[in-house]
């Protein structure tokens, strides 16, 4: 049985797990091990996080039958795995193979980002409030995920309006309603 197990897997691919990290420190691309608790890590497992949230979102909008954005969902998550590499290989550790292996995580995705958001914006009523959206690092990387919130946030207002859906406002605790804050 064992052995039809071992030749299922490797028929299959890659695992998802490799237990080369059960003694407390993982890989970088780079080669280079650090614990399992460096920021590193944390980024990357938030990042894969995020992108299996969005993954969920995909399926949602699908049965929503939005045509808008399961397919901009997809290329954020494209991204959010090449955003992964590029976290993975520090420069300052890396060696110029591992760095051109692993690309360069481009400006342009940012402009993309910002595109989208103002496409759907145009859909979208004036923000007159806050609201409560349903849902050592590169600078190009940081003003990415800068602007996947913005996305996020965005895709989450339009798709709440696309459904006939009202927006739930921002209450802060700390300060009284007054007539204006209800509009």
């Amino acid at each position: 049985m064992l052995r039809v197990c071992r030749r299922a897997l490797s028929v299959r691919g890659m695992k998802v797990y490799t237990k080369t990290g059960d003694k407390g420190t993982s890989q970088l691309f780079s080669g280079e091990r650090r614990p399992k608790n460096d920021v590193v890590f944390q980024a990357l497992g938030d990042t894969d996080e995020l992108n299996a949230q969005i993954g969920v979102a995909v399926e949602q909008v699908r049965l929503a039958n939005n045509e808008f954005l399961p397919s901009k969902l997809e290329q954020i998550q494209s991204r959010l795995f090449d955003l992964g590499a590029c976290v993975a290989t520090p420069l300052t550790t890396a060696s110029e193979m591992k760095q051109q292996r692993t690309g360069i995580f481009d400006e342009a995705n940012v402009t993309q980002l910002e595109l989208w958001i103002d496409e759907m914006d145009l859909e979208l009523p004036p923000l007159k409030s806050f609201i409560l959206p349903s849902g050592d690092v590169d600078g190009v990387v940081q003003r990415y995920l800068n602007r996947l919130s913005d996305f996020l946030f965005v895709s989450a207002r339009f798709a709440a309006v696309r459904d006939g859906k009202e927006e739930t406002k921002w209450i802060n605790q700390n300060t009284k309603p007054t007539n204006k804050d209800e509009e």
